[in-house]
Formats: structure tokens, C-alpha cells, sequence
């Protein structure tokens, strides 16, 4: 009995569904409608290669079948081995399928394919928390880099000794939340801080709240539920940086979020790049309440960021990075993993979350 055979019925339907969608496809693109048109989009993403699996796995059963019916027919002993041989091989082929169906039928992310807003902010440490914050950023940076992704920073506030106090930006790709959703929680950090002058190790950390790029489909905002104003841009130490009032403070009076933006020289830039991140932090909140969870999945990250609290350690010393979710496990890479090689660390928190999906199931 295949294992798969309790999802027969599943499989079949979601195989109808792909179908349905597909005969449709071009009329809902035409229509207009850029909701209709991205969640379609993004279920013919979904369905394809499940679909497609799918049918292999089909026509390997059926091969296998024909398979086994030549070998108990079959009486030369060495076509027989011959025989054998490919029924192992389609055998294989047809568990090799199996796991993948398996897989492909995970509960889906509901913000896989999504842009990714990163917001990193110093806590513990004073200056050294700060530094710690702008060599995150630079890690991601360059991890962006490495992986062709496209990171446009949105707000920024620069400390005096080339860190940031809190610095906010976006990560676009399709893979950018796949891989990024994992960062989220307070970064511990064990060096010697070049502020030191002693040469004794300093525990600081940083905290990084990962949340998914909202559309402009996704959430409306009422013009008359925000309160805007306008500052002069200021920079380290709070000196002036503009002499015109181009930043913009942004409060979402329903919830009272605010998002504050400086960067550009131009109030209207400001502005824009404010809504992007109110627009991202009210779809995280909506996807909290709808999980029941009030905004417990973005308070879970960053937590209280301080040096107790942590999701992975950075340990200068012994050249370790260990992330403590799960099951526990050390890199002895720091130098590659802050020039931005995230692969080893992603690759195992992805695994790590499919195996618990997988047993979920």
C-alpha cells in the first residue's frame, strides 16, 4: 500500500482545482482586479508543482506495476534480473515522489513569495549595542547581495561610533521571506568592543523584527486614521542633517503605531517609505488577530532584547555562531557567517521547521 493513499481523494481535487484555475487564468489577469489577479497568481505557484508531482508519481506507479507483472511472468533468469533491476529503480523513484508530495503538501506560509521589512535595533549594551546592530545590517547586506536579492533601506537613525541606533529595511526577492523569517529575535553578541580599553568581553545584544511587505491590496488605510508630522532630520549626537522639515513621524491612531523616517531629502520619499512600514506592521498585526495570537508572534521576537533572552549567540572568540531554537547547533564560521554565508544556518532552520511540520502531521 502506498502511503499516499489516504490523500488520494486530496490530491485528486487539489489536481481539479489547478485545472479550474488554469482555464481561468487568463480571464482574472484581464479583469483588473490586482487582488484577484496575485492570490490566483500565487495558488497556480502553490498547485503546479504538487500537481506535477503528482502525475509523475501516477505514471511511476503505473510503471511499476507493469514492472512487477513482466518479473512473475518473466522465467529467463537473466532477463528476470534485468527485470528487477528497474523495478528497484522505479521502486525508488516512487518513494523519492512520495516524500516530495509529502513535503509539497505542508501548510503553506501564507506570506511565502513576500518582500521582507527588517527592523534592527541596539538594546543592551549602550554604544557597543548600537555597533553590534550595524554589523547585522552589514551581514544582511551582504547576505542580500550574495543571493541577488535587492535590500533598500527605509529608515535609519546612525549612532556616533558607525552603528545604528535602530535602522529599518527592506528585502526584495521571491525568496526573501523563505529564507529571512527565521532572523527574527534578539542576536546576542561576546567580543571585546573596540570602545573597551581593558580587553575584557562585553555581552551585548540587538534585537531584529522580520515582518512581512504588505501590497497596497493588502491593507487600506484610512487617511483620516493617520496623524502626520513633519521635523527636521537630525543625525548622530542629534545634530541637524537638513534644514528644511523633510522627516515625517507617522501615527496610526486605531492602534497607536508609529513609524518615524528621515532618510530622504524629500518629505514626500519620507512619507511613502513611513507608509510602506505602517502599511507591513498593520498586516503582521491582522495576521496576529487572526491567529488568535494579538500581535504575540512580533512581541515573541523581540521580547525584552536583552543579553538573557536570545535566539543565537555570536561568540567572537571561539569564532562560533550557535543558534539556541529547537534543536540547538554551532557553526564554528563567524567570520563567514557575518560576511553574509547565511546558507549553512538557513538551510537547518528550514529543515528543522519541516520536521516538526512533518510530524505535526
Amino acid at each position: 500500500m502506498s502511503t499516499l493513499e489516504p490523500m488520494f481523494e486530496q490530491l485528486k481535487d487539489l489536481e481539479a482545482e489547478l485545472d479550474q484555475l488554469e482555464s481561468e487564468l487568463s480571464g482574472i489577469y484581464a479583469s483588473g482586479d490586482r487582488r484577484a489577479s496575485r492570490d490566483a497568481g500565487r495558488r497556480h505557484a502553490e498547485l503546479k508543482p504538487l500537481v506535477k508531482a503528482y502525475r509523475e508519481w501516477q505514471t511511476a506507479t503505473a510503471d511499476a506495476a507493469d514492472a512487477r507483472e513482466m518479473l512473475d511472468a518473466e522465467t529467463d533468469s537473466e532477463m528476470r534480473e534485468y527485470v528487477k533491476r528497474e523495478l528497484g529503480e522505479k521502486e525508488a523513484r516512487l518513494a523519492t515522489l512520495e516524500a516530495e508530495i509529502k513535503e509539497l503538501l505542508l501548510p503553506r506560509d501564507p506570506n511565502e513569495g513576500r518582500n521582507v521589512i527588517v527592523e534592527i535595533q541596539g538594546t543592551e549594551g549602550g554604544e557597543e549595542a548600537n555597533l553590534w546592530a550595524g554589523d547585522l545590517f552589514r551581514m544582511y547586506q551582504r547576505y542580500a547581495e550574495r543571493t541577488g536579492l535587492k535590500l533598500e533601506v527605509l529608515s535609519s537613525q546612525p549612532s556616533g561610533h558607525g552603528g545604528f541606533r535602530d535602522i529599518t529595511f527592506v528585502v526584495k526577492g521571491e525568496e526573501a521571506w523563505g529564507h529571512l523569517k527565521y532572523e527574527g529575535g534578539p542576536h546576542r553578541v561576546q567580543r571585546v568592543p573596540v570602545t573597551e580599553s581593558q580587553g575584557r568581553i562585553h555581552t551585548s545584544a540587538a534585537t531584529v523584527a522580520v515582518l512581512p511587505e504588505a501590497e497596497d491590496v493588502d491593507i487600506e488605510i484610512d487617511p483620516n486614521d493617520l496623524e502626520i508630522d513633519v521635523f527636521r532630520s537630525s543625525g548622530p549626537g542629534g545634530q541637524s542633517v537638513n534644514t528644511t522639515d523633510s522627516a515625517v513621524r507617522m501615527t496610526h491612531k486605531p492602534t497607536g503605531l508609529v513609524v518615524s523616517c528621515q532618510d530622504e531629502k524629500s518629505q514626500l520619499q519620507n512619507k511613502d517609505k513611513a507608509l510602506r512600514i505602517m502599511r507591513s506592521r498593520l498586516l503582521q498585526l491582522e495576521q496576529d488577530r487572526q491567529q488568535a495570537d494579538q500581535s504575540a508572534a512580533r512581541r515573541e521576537q523581540v521580547k525584552g532584547g536583552g543579553r538573557s533572552e536570545k535566539i543565537r549567540t555570536y561568540n567572537y572568540k571561539e569564532n562560533r555562531v550557535t543558534d539556541h531554537r529547537g534543536t540547538p547547533f554551532t557553526l564554528y564560521a563567524l567570520d563567514r557567517v557575518l560576511d553574509g554565508d547565511l546558507d549553512d544556518v538557513i538551510s537547518k532552520l528550514q529543515a528543522e521547521e519541516r520536521a516538526q511540520q512533518l510530524g505535526a502531521g
